[in-house]
């Protein structure tokens, strides 16, 4: 009974974390996919994650309010750019998100170089620790998430480019270190893109997906020990899977 109450005192802060997450990320993911810039979480995901370890390479406490900042702001940047370029190069907008994603990836291997913790740095950025998410933490992540939340919520959201952007780099900041950038991608992408072909109640089935996804994935790490980042991305897809087989057959033509 002990060993139970242990797992679960560390499962349910896990699996609140990725709930949280799924509630911001399957609006966002579908207004991603109706874009059809897919690759912008990982771009600004990543951006976020070099501003992670530029923080760390200036030597600022890995906790603190200071990195959190440079995460933000350097999210912010990455957003305002590609809120440019989407208005002056819509037609290469998926490239140059590809660019972006490839020059923020590689900015951190180098900054990263001369660490010799760096492979464990990029590790904790792209599995991420979800085991090891606290109570105070997501407390902060609730209020935060309520606050973007309430913006998507607003009329006319979806049409307003520069604050989709911004909010979307909020969101991602705040995710990719709270469960990681392979977890942020698979929250964004997988429900929305199982549930393409819903109508009236696309929202709650991606909701869904992503909760069940997340449930399972912990369940799975906790009984074979596999590693509970990539565990969570498996069963995600295999729910998403299952969720489109089920769902109705044609596809709206909205997205």
């Amino acid at each position: 009974m002990n060993a139970g109450a242990h797992e679960w005192s560390i499962l349910w802060p896990a699996l609140a974390a990725g709930l949280l997450v799924t509630a911001t990320h399957v609006r966002l993911g579908i207004q991603v996919l109706n874009r059809g810039i897919v690759f912008i979480d990982l771009a600004i995901a990543q951006i976020a994650g070099l501003g992670v370890v530029f923080a760390d390479w200036i030597g600022l406490e890995p906790q603190g309010w200071a990195v959190q900042a440079c995460a933000l702001s350097a999210a912010l940047g990455g957003a305002l750019l590609l809120t440019w370029t989407d208005r002056r190069w819509p037609q290469v907008q998926e490239a140059t998100i590809g660019v972006v994603f490839v020059l923020a990836a590689t900015g951190a291997l180098l900054l990263l170089a001369a660490n010799p913790h760096g492979g464990e740095h990029l590790r904790d950025l792209l599995v991420g620790q979800i085991l090891w998410v606290s109570p105070s933490q997501l407390l902060v992540v609730l209020l935060v998430y309520s606050v973007l939340m309430a913006i998507m919520l607003t009329p006319d959201f979806a049409n307003r480019r520069t604050l989709f952007y911004i909010v979307f780099a909020c969101a991602v900041t705040v995710s990719v270190q709270l469960v990681g950038l392979y977890l942020v991608f698979s929250s964004l992408i997988v429900p929305a893109l199982a549930t393409r072909q819903y109508r009236g109640y696309r929202i709650t089935a991606a909701y869904a997906v992503g909760g069940v996804g997340y449930l399972l994935g912990l369940v799975v790490s906790v009984l074979t020990d596999l590693p509970t980042g990539p565990a969570i991305v498996w069963t995600m897809a295999i729910v998403g899977t299952i969720a489109f087989l089920l769902g109705p057959k044609t596809v709206p033509a909205t997205g």
